[in-house]
């Protein structure tokens, strides 16, 4: 039984207009390893996520990439500070145009932990971007070691990737 069927409901955009809904339907392709850390090391904010104690969590965090990881500072109180116990996390970065319907996503899967080289945590207090948004003490870094990198372009296959040697 449809949704106009149902008295006292109202029908969804999805019910009465499929033809406007299937007409969204947007296209993708893959990107290349190289093209993914491209994008990756274009942008400095994204989502890290994890299964924690208390369930799925996702999180923004601004962060820089050093040494092969990507990086960024917490507080030591937060909830972010259960990933400097080593945990298997995804990261996200994506910039999407909602006026052209296109964009991109990439995906690093990886294992974080808390950042102990004392040599690296001392070049890391100096890396632009690095810088948390949120207030308040962020003294711990948290690195991510990716171990698998993808992306995903969508809605159109003209759109500007940065350039990279690599790619």
């Amino acid at each position: 039984m449809r949704a106009s069927e149902h008295p006292g409901r109202a029908a969804t955009a999805r019910e009465t207009h499929p033809a406007r809904r299937a007409g969204r339907r947007l296209g993708y392709a893959d990107l290349s390893t190289a093209q993914s850390q491209a994008l990756l090391e274009s942008h400095d904010i994204g989502r890290v996520s994890w299964n924690a104690g208390h369930g799925p969590q996702i999180f923004p965090v601004s962060y820089a990439l050093a040494a092969d990881l990507i990086v960024f500072r917490t507080s030591p109180f937060g909830v972010l500070s259960e990933l400097v116990h080593p945990a298997h996390v995804a990261f996200e970065v994506d910039d999407l145009d909602r006026a052209r319907h296109t964009g991109w996503s990439v995906i690093a899967r990886g294992r974080a932990q808390a950042v102990a080289s004392p040599a690296l945590l001392t070049h890391l207090w100096t890396v632009d971007g690095a810088e948390p948004w949120a207030g308040g003490v962020r003294n711990v870094f948290i690195g991510i070691t990716v171990e698998r990198l993808t992306g995903r372009v969508f809605g159109s296959p003209e759109l500007p990737l940065p350039t990279h040697d690599a790619i």
